[in-house]
């Protein structure tokens, strides 16, 4: 699957381009992860010409402004140059599938960076300024940073994210019709209802009233809202929500023991006594006996490859 192309921070791959010589290797990504997705990495402060070592930076506030500094020669603003080089880095960045930020990072940071006021107290408001042109100029790209990953729930959610997200870019590239994009909105209903059935149930009016006429924009328009409502944290009463609509289709076909050891399962997932995978795994088994075309349709049931292991945490 090394076909999946995700942007990440040269320094998680364990490349030395840290201010001090070093690397910030993550073992998950380069032993989970590699062999599923294949890696571009980026360092913006080595891009724009600081050296390897190179005095530190940081993020200050300075006249109601965010500024790229040195820490030791607040005189020395990078801020131009960063967002410069960053603007002019997104013309190549259309093939990424996602992209792992550093965390805390002045330029790669994703959320709570550190930002110093006038008198050198930080505050944890900040979101480095690559990272700020990358989510603004690509709103639906799944971006995350390496420590959130340690979440499993977190993680799930973006692993998930970027193989949905493939299989979007995979559909424009062919080249897609008014029944191609229904039929994308048709397979990722469930997937979407596990994680915020509000903005589940916008979706559908808006998919219902494409045509030829409106499909680019519709297109546009729904990739960025699908996005977002998947950002939602699927928890473990919206997962049981959908399991059951998966047993609808399932309560006629298996008998009344069989039905039973079904609910138990859900309900021992609901109340946190099992993983995801226990059901999931029992209803993969009931619907091989007794296979549906709707259901096995549902990318729900199979989001991204089983031996990532990313439903065995949640």
């Amino acid at each position: 699957m090394t076909d999946i192309k995700m942007g990440i921070s040269s320094c998680l791959l364990g490349n030395e381009v840290r201010h001090d010589g070093g690397h910030k290797r993550n073992t998950y990504v380069m032993s989970a992860l590699s062999e599923y997705f294949s890696f571009r990495p980026f360092c913006p402060e080595v891009a724009i010409g600081l050296g390897v070592p190179r005095p530190t930076i940081r993020l200050s506030k300075i006249e109601n402004q965010i500024r790229l500094v040195g820490t030791k020669n607040p005189d020395m603003d990078l801020t131009d140059d960063m967002n410069r080089w960053s603007e002019n880095a997104m013309n190549g960045m259309d093939d990424l599938s996602g992209f792992i930020l550093k965390s805390n990072s002045p330029s790669c940071g994703m959320e709570r960076v550190r930002v110093y006021d006038s008198n050198g107290m930080p505050s944890r408001d900040g979101t480095g300024l690559f990272a700020t042109v990358l989510m603004q100029k690509n709103p639906a790209l799944p971006v995350e940073e390496e420590g959130r990953l340690n979440d499993p729930v977190l993680r799930e959610n973006f692993i998930e994210r970027v193989f949905v997200y493939y299989r979007w870019q995979k559909m424009v590239e062919d080249g897609f019709t008014v029944s191609d994009l229904m039929a994308f909105h048709q397979q990722h209903k469930f997937i979407l209802l596990a994680h915020n059935e509000q903005e589940y149930r916008k979706l559908g009016p808006l998919i219902a009233a494409v045509n030829r006429d409106n499909l680019e924009h519709t297109a546009d328009e729904y990739l960025v809202r699908m996005m977002a409502c998947m950002k939602s944290r699927a928890s473990r009463k919206r997962h049981t929500n959908v399991l059951m609509h998966v047993m609808g289709y399932l309560k006629k076909k298996i008998n009344s023991d069989d039905k039973k050891e079904l609910i138990e399962k859900l309900d021992n997932y609901r109340l946190g006594k099992v993983p995801l995978i226990v059901p999931i795994t029992l209803m993969k088994h009931h619907l091989r006996v007794y296979p549906d075309e709707y259901i096995s349709s549902q990318y729900y049931m199979a989001p991204y490859p089983e031996e990532l292991m990313l439903r065995n945490m949640v």
